[in-house]
């Protein structure tokens, strides 16, 4: 694969990435696409596709059917570069995916979750490895509360997935840089320091 240097986004939900990830795009229009995983639930036994394999930016798609056998006929032939399964939907990342991205001279970013990381560590995709994370456990369960969008259940899996996820992130040598969601101003800044020779090198080539 040619282009910038992809980016490799992780962390619990709650931890703050979709706030950082949307400034961040908004300050640096042109500079980055959003590679996004297919996402496949089970519904009356048939598989639906509820994201693009591909979001640049803003994008807009609609759900369309999908046979299940097909994504798992491209885990096996290599053409994911991460797969996953929670709460039962499956997802994963094409390489076509990533591929177009950086095509475009654009700093590939895979939100994806601790799964994905160890998956794409077993490649050669070479990307930078970001975890953001909450400040503490309690703090997590009163965003995720607060938003009002979970039921008891979900919400559950969720602070056992974060348990999880929190515990891989202090193993050396996982992520590149660990940033603590504590102050939002803050966090941005670190985000933005990890990752400005990667946005110089976007901007300048279109200069």
């Amino acid at each position: 694969m040619s282009g910038p240097r992809p980016v490799v986004l992780s962390g619990p939900s709650g931890a703050g990435k979709s706030t950082l990830l949307k400034r961040l795009m908004k300050e640096h229009e042109g500079v980055f696409g959003f590679s996004v995983s297919r996402t496949f639930v089970w519904l009356n036994s048939l598989p639906m596709l509820l994201g693009a394999t591909l979001l640049p930016v803003a994008d807009v798609f609609s759900s369309e059917d999908l046979d299940i056998e097909a994504m798992q006929e491209g885990i096996d032939n290599g053409d994911f570069i991460e797969n996953a399964e929670f709460s039962g939907n499956m997802y994963g990342t094409s390489k076509a995916a990533i591929e177009d991205v950086r095509a475009q001279n654009l700093i590939c970013i895979l939100d994806v979750d601790i799964q994905g990381v160890r998956r794409i560590k077993e490649t050669d995709l070479n990307p930078i490895y970001i975890s953001i994370q909450p400040p503490s456990m309690e703090i997590l369960e009163k965003r995720l509360r607060d938003r009002q969008t979970e039921t008891e259940d979900s919400l559950q899996k969720r602070l056992e997935a974060a348990r999880i996820d929190m515990e891989q992130s202090k193993v050396p040598g996982v992520f590149d840089v660990v940033i603590i969601n504590d102050d939002l101003e803050r966090a941005y800044e670190e985000l933005k320091d990890i990752l400005n020779e990667e946005i110089q090198k976007v901007q300048e080539s279109k200069s």
